[in-house]
């Protein structure tokens, strides 16, 4: 094969019912290691391992979305990437409740929000109705990395734990702001 037939095959476009895509493989390595990074942590705490696998994992959503809106986006990817979303960041959120590093409270307001949320489009989704996302959820997602990431730098917590806090419930916030806004989307496109 010649570089150029190379260079076609890695840009051409998948069709929405395509399985076998780099960026569902590059999902379904984020759904595979997130578990691990989860038993690590709870061994281990944070280290600066742990710290660079999420930074990794965390950056590599946007590198699947790239390759996604690049080659095509698929009804695979659709459904695998938000989820592993939420396996990394409540998988993660999950270890350091359970290690006392963050109240669960939040958690447990953004896991309903996320809960709620999934099974509101699902419904939408069966009406042919698409809720796209909205730059305030983007906003909630970063955050949660942000202070996921922060938890897991060694020693930051001893000194940095009413940050790390704040931003849980800067990320709370957004997620029932952002909710809200959602649903109304729906609403209106819904009645339309």
């Amino acid at each position: 094969m010649r570089s150029s037939e190379i260079a076609m095959s890695f840009s051409g476009t998948f069709g929405p019912s395509a399985l076998a895509t780099p960026s569902n493989f590059i999902t379904l390595l984020r759904v595979i290691i997130t578990p691990l990074l989860m038993y690590d942590v709870a061994k281990n705490g944070a280290t600066w391992t742990a710290f660079i696998v999420w930074v990794v994992l965390a950056s590599t959503d946007k590198l699947d979305g790239f390759l996604a809106r690049k080659q095509g986006t698929t009804r695979s990817g659709a459904f695998l990437d938000p989820l592993a979303d939420k396996l990394m960041v409540f998988g993660l959120f999950a270890v350091l409740v359970a290690k006392s590093e963050i109240w669960w409270l939040p958690v447990i307001i953004m896991a309903v929000r996320e809960t709620w949320m999934s099974l509101y489009r699902s419904v939408l989704g069966r009406r042919g109705i698409s809720v796209p996302a909205r730059p305030l959820g983007k906003a909630k997602t970063f955050v949660q990395i942000i202070a996921i990431g922060l938890a897991l730098i060694p020693g930051f917590y001893a000194f940095g734990r009413s940050e790390i806090a704040a931003l849980v419930w800067i990320a709370t916030g957004l997620a029932l702001v952002s909710g809200y806004f959602y649903y109304a989307d729906g609403h209106v496109q819904g009645s339309n």
